[in-house]
């Protein structure tokens, strides 16, 4: 019995040095270079309090094997750094300039934390890099204009940080782009034009933007553009005609002139943000609306409303210029419940076809103060419209439309 168990003990430590040898085989498996690059992004970036995303980073184990690292032969292709699940902690600390060692990287990708600095030039170095994304995180400082030499990029999102200058003109040039998302910035400068003919979405949203966009500078291919909240001026119109596919359009909060083109409401749009621009011009749709949220407000439109609006669900026109009157196919979708906001507030409109005594259905919301009319139904309108019911007489006898 004990000489069985002196071989038991024999064959369990080849067995054990044996396994020692395939640890090591396989952690040399791994790209030497790739391997170093693995162990310097793993010394700059910490777990937050909650996460345990690193507790698998065992550099004597086979890096391919890590949590969001992805292999394909002996290099890394793919580095997806935190928990991605929602809600889940993120990381913190800075990207190394490693990265851009990771030389087969296709896919770069960080959950929302706390990583700070500024994105490394390195990263211009992925020529097969397809997706790139290191959003709601606290990146500072400019984007490379050297990733426009990451021809093959797809996605670039680097949404919600602290970015600060112009987005480069050579992020522009990629040609095989389909997403673009750097809302939640503090860029500035123009918008360079973009050549893709597969980019299908673009949010720049909420930065600090200025200047105007050419009639060529956006591909057709377009179905979701977000520039809400800059500084964004000059006309539109012939680069939104040209714009057929969009299905979501937020040009709000900037000072674009000029007037709205009657083909856009023929688009698939399902949700048009035009508000608190400079707009100007009657607003003439050619057929029946059927986008279901239509906000023109605080512009200054002008002419009469029309009656092809009465199919929107939310229409909000207020804070314009409009004049006559309200179109009876709008009053009966409001009664029928068919029409859930109908705000006409603040502009000149001179009367409405509705019965005193009807009943604005609970679920729809009407207002029509301050327009040149004492309104016929008291209704409860939005804080910020006011409390003045009409508009002064010499105001609407002064004006001419």
């Amino acid at each position: 019995m004990g000489k069985q168990g002196r071989m038991s003990v024999a064959s369990y430590a080849l067995f054990l040095l044996a396994l020692f040898q395939c640890r090591l085989l396989a952690v040399a498996i791994l790209d030497p270079l790739d391997f170093l690059a693995l162990q310097s992004i793993r010394k700059s970036l910490h777990d937050l309090p909650g996460s345990n995303f690193f507790a698998s980073w065992d550099f004597t184990s086979d890096p391919c094997n890590f949590a969001g690292v992805y292999c394909e032969s002996d290099k890394v292709i793919a580095l997806n750094l935190g928990d991605p699940r929602a809600g889940s902690p993120g990381l913190t600390g800075r990207i190394d300039p490693a990265i851009g060692k990771l030389s087969a990287l296709t896919e770069l990708s960080i959950v929302p934390g706390r990583i700070y600095g500024t994105l490394p030039q390195s990263i211009s170095q992925l020529k097969d890099l397809r997706f790139l994304a290191i959003s709601r995180n606290f990146i500072s400082g400019s984007i490379p204009a050297t990733l426009g030499q990451l021809r093959s990029l797809k996605t670039l999102d680097l949404s919600y940080n602290q970015l600060t200058g112009e987005i480069p003109h050579s992020i522009g040039t990629l040609p095989e782009l389909t997403n673009v998302i750097l809302c939640h910035n503090h860029l500035s400068g123009s918008i360079p034009p973009f050549v893709s003919q597969m980019l299908t979405r673009l949010d720049l949203k909420h930065n600090a933007l200025s200047g105007t966009l050419a009639p060529d500078s956006l591909p057709p291919s377009l179905q979701s553009l977000s520039l809400g909240w800059n500084q964004l001026t000059g006309p539109v119109d012939q680069l939104l005609s040209r714009l057929d596919q969009l299905n979501y359009l937020d040009l709000s909060l900037n000072q674009f002139t000029g007037t709205i083109p009657s083909r856009i409401f023929t688009f698939p749009i399902t949700n048009l943000q035009l508000e608190r621009n400079l707009f100007t011009g009657a607003v003439q749709p050619s057929d029946q609306v059927t986008i279901s949220t239509v906000d023109l407000s605080h512009n200054r439109l002008s002419g009469e409303i029309s009656p092809l609006f009465s199919t929107v669900q939310n229409l909000y026109l207020n804070n314009n210029r409009f004049t006559g009157q309200v179109p009876a196919s709008l009053v009966d979708r409001l009664l029928s419940a068919s029409i859930q906001i109908l705000y006409l507030q603040h502009n000149y409109l001179t009367g409405i076809q509705i019965n005193p005594t009807a009943a604005i259905p609970v679920s729809s919301s009407l207002c029509l103060q301050y327009n040149c009319m004492v309104p016929p139904i008291q209704t409860p309108c939005p804080l910020k419209a006011g409390v003045q019911k009409t508009r002064p007489t010499a105001q609407c006898n002064d004006w001419k439309g």
